[in-house]
């Protein structure tokens, strides 16, 4: 899978979850800002991301990401390592 790909996805699902317009959903919008995420939230948007790219999201992994370019480049890493 490669970015545009996993960009697409994740904005799919995002705007249908959390009720977002796809347009807000930019690469340099702040994702707790733009979903209005609260801790629950979070809890669901890893539920998602497990369910949707089947590998497991670490607590300690969220806390570096901000905007959604930082959650699409998290996914990839992520979907790179299980390819390997």
């Amino acid at each position: 899978m490669d970015k545009a790909e996993i960009v697409e996805k994740v904005n799919h699902f995002l705007s249908e979850e959390f009720e977002v317009e796809k347009e807000f959903i930019t690469p340099d919008a702040e994702l707790k800002d733009t979903l209005q995420l609260d801790s629950l939230d979070y809890v669901d948007l890893v539920v998602i991301l497990e369910s949707n790219f089947h590998f497991k999201v670490q607590a300690s992994d969220f806390q570096g990401i901000v905007t959604f370019q930082n959650l699409y480049d998290y996914i990839f890493s992520k979907v790179q390592a299980d390819q390997d």
